[in-house]
């Protein structure tokens, strides 16, 4: 019987890096994004991957979402979504009609996407994952991988089932040191504490090294990261740290020395890729387009509201991130303005 394929639904940095592992260890892929001169570049010439961790070309096959419906009757078991955040609700309207009953759909995506895929697909069918690797596209098929991360899947349930060893084994394939976890959203929680130095960060122009390291900025990023930390701690969900990141760092009762330490092994962590920037950052300053502000920090801000934890550092980034969206130019006087806020 012949293997399903494997759907990659959003064949950016982060999908399409994946897909390329998948194929290059002979599983049937196929690849679906929206941006009709990636899918164009990558049937006629591949799928090519390059930087200090492999330098790779697949052959795929990659479609348009609308073109999918042409070429495919049945409906598929596995898709893994790997769109940005604030397309995750679209594409769960566009991916229902080809997922089957009894299939699932992997979050392979940055926020808490799993509470919308499980709203429209249902919980049932959705599957969380956690990645933390870098990775940017540098032009139509090809991509830059540029330094491994952590990467966990997990039942949104907790349990330990048959498919989500299945969708280990196949993570497994990309990052060998992959991992299942019984409580995805700890993990989830945890990216969007690191995340909202990341969006600190990209507030400037400097680079992740650059403003994790300045002195002049640490009081600011760890009062931020302690802001999620305590959101999390309301909500009654436990952090799990990765790749330089420990929640007991960012704890409210956290000593100085607890937190730097933290923060010297994110720099050094981030040191090892080759990935100098965020990819809000590339949203910001190469692509021009909307970041994923809302849906990351944005969901953390109305959590907060439900549990009365007070949140003005990650209202101040908000407001920064979405001015640069409409224009302001990235310096470091917007993060200056943060800090004012805690110096």
């Amino acid at each position: 019987m012949q293997e399903q394929p494997i759907v990659i639904w959003g064949a950016g940095a982060m999908g399409g890096t994946i897909a390329a592992y998948l194929i290059r260890a002979k599983k049937p892929v196929i690849l679906v994004d929206n941006n009709p001169v990636h899918v164009n570049e990558i049937n006629l010439n591949g799928l090519k991957i390059s930087g200090p961790i492999d330098n790779i070309t697949v052959t795929a096959k990659a479609f348009l979402p609308e073109h999918l419906n042409s070429h495919f009757s049945k409906p598929f078991d596995t898709i893994f979504l790997c769109t940005k955040a604030l397309h995750t609700e679209s594409a769960c309207y566009m991916i229902a009609p080809f997922l089957d009953e009894d299939g699932c759909v992997l979050s392979v995506q940055n926020g808490l996407n799993e509470l919308t895929i499980s709203k429209i697909l249902g919980e049932k069918r959705t599957v969380g994952c956690f990645v933390n690797f870098g990775a940017d596209i540098l032009e139509a098929g090809h991509i830059h991988y540029a330094g491994r991360g952590a990467v966990v899947v997990g039942e949104l349930s907790g349990q330990n089932t048959e498919r989500l060893q299945k969708l280990h084994a196949l993570m497994q394939l990309f990052e060998p040191n992959a991992i299942t976890t019984d409580k995805i959203f700890s993990f989830l929680w945890g990216k969007l504490a690191y995340g909202a130095l990341l969006f600190a960060s990209a507030l400037t122009n400097e680079s992740i090294v650059d403003i994790l390291a300045a002195p002049q900025y640490r009081n600011v990023l760890i009062a931020l990261g302690k802001e999620v930390c305590c959101v999390a701690k309301a909500l009654n969900i436990p952090l799990e740290g990765f790749n330089g990141f420990e929640p007991l760092a960012f704890m409210a009762n956290s000593s100085i020395e607890e937190s730097e330490k933290s923060m010297d092994a994110m720099v050094k962590f981030n040191q090892n890729s080759a990935k100098t920037h965020s990819g809000i950052w590339r949203d910001l300053a190469i692509h021009k387009r909307k970041t994923e502000v809302n849906q990351q920090l944005g969901v953390i801000v109305e959590k907060a509201k439900e549990v009365g934890v007070p949140t003005p550092l990650l209202k101040a980034i908000i407001s920064g991130i979405t001015a640069i969206e409409d224009g302001q130019p990235l310096s470091l006087k917007n993060l200056d303005r943060v800090a004012a806020l805690v110096n």
